[in-house]
């Protein structure tokens, strides 16, 4: 068994880009040669923890990428919340006090109006969530697959997503 030492990885700054990418992509090459032995090895090293498996391509994924989050930097705080709360709504331990809020989402009490197969269909936004024909649905995609009885981007299926994207 090949001993691997701590892995000592920074997050970039400008400037270092060049060398930096170059020395990512080597470590990430260097793992395709290693042994299960050296995969965990260099788990141990990276984690402080032991491997989990001798599943090489889970240890080849997730060594990978460890190595991008220490040398590049992991999700910002925000990103995290944000799955945090997307992981408690689909177990369904979300609260009203930890409803998402969607930047792309009208002002509430807004009317979205879409005309599909020759029928205007009104959405009204709802603080928690959106209601159509009297019933309230927490997605306007579920709002849009209701309406045309396929999976749709709900904001693209009301003309959302093309209005964000010209703004900017």
């Amino acid at each position: 068994m090949t001993s691997v030492k701590r892995t000592e990885l920074r997050p970039t700054r400008p400037g270092d880009s060049n060398e930096t990418d170059a020395s990512v992509l080597a470590q990430l090459s260097d793992l395709k040669r290693m042994t299960v032995s050296e995969l965990k090895t260099k788990w141990e090293a990276l984690f402080a923890t032991a491997a989990p498996n001798n599943s090489r391509g889970y240890l080849e994924l997730r060594i990978g990428h460890r190595i991008q989050e220490l040398t590049y930097g992991g999700p910002s705080r925000e990103t995290r919340r944000m799955l945090d709360l997307l992981a408690d709504e689909t177990e369904g331990r979300i609260n009203r006090k930890s409803i998402i809020a969607d930047d792309r989402n009208p002002v509430v009490g807004t009317r979205l109006i879409r005309e599909w197969d020759g029928i205007e269909h009104t959405v009204t936004i709802l603080r928690d969530g959106f209601d159509w024909q009297g019933r309230k649905f927490k997605s306007l995609s579920a709002v849009a697959r209701n309406i045309t009885g396929v999976n749709w981007n709900g904001y693209r299926f009301f003309g959302l997503g093309e209005a964000r994207r010209n703004e900017r």
